[in-house]
């Protein structure tokens, strides 16, 4: 089972943000640190998930469990709705990517279990405007 940590950071809301991801188990322990522009913290949050699912994706597992710090990406993944018009296409891309898998886990854990996501997307920001 792949587990795959995500998080975003912006700095101002909108502003410079950026995403990391963490992907641990079966013999991987890839980081990705990624700046995507400006945009809000939740738009982020997002386009963490999603291009976390890309990457778990190309790694060919069956068995992946996401875990996120954001309330927001959880519950929408597991009510497979948002009322935001403007987070449904990353919803919908990011419940796609999820059917590829044979199981699919998403579960909500305090920012102190996702540390390595963090530092990883607040180095893309610093990356950025370094």
């Amino acid at each position: 089972m792949l587990e795959v940590y995500i998080d975003a950071a912006s700095a101002g809301n909108p502003g410079p943000s950026g995403i990391g991801i963490f992907i641990k188990g079966e013999g991987h322990q890839i980081q990705i640190s990624e700046y995507i522009g400006e945009t809000n913290n939740h738009i982020a949050e997002f386009s963490a998930l999603v291009r976390g699912l890309e990457e778990a994706q190309k790694l060919g597992s069956p068995l992946v469990s996401v875990r996120s710090d954001s309330k927001i990406v959880v519950a929408s993944m597991e009510k497979e709705y948002v009322k935001n018009e403007e987070f449904k296409p990353y919803l919908e891309k990011a419940l796609a990517l999820a059917t590829s898998f044979d199981l699919f886990f998403i579960k909500w854990v305090p920012d102190s279990q996702n540390k390595a996501a963090d530092a990883l997307a607040r180095k893309a920001i610093q990356s950025k405007n370094g």
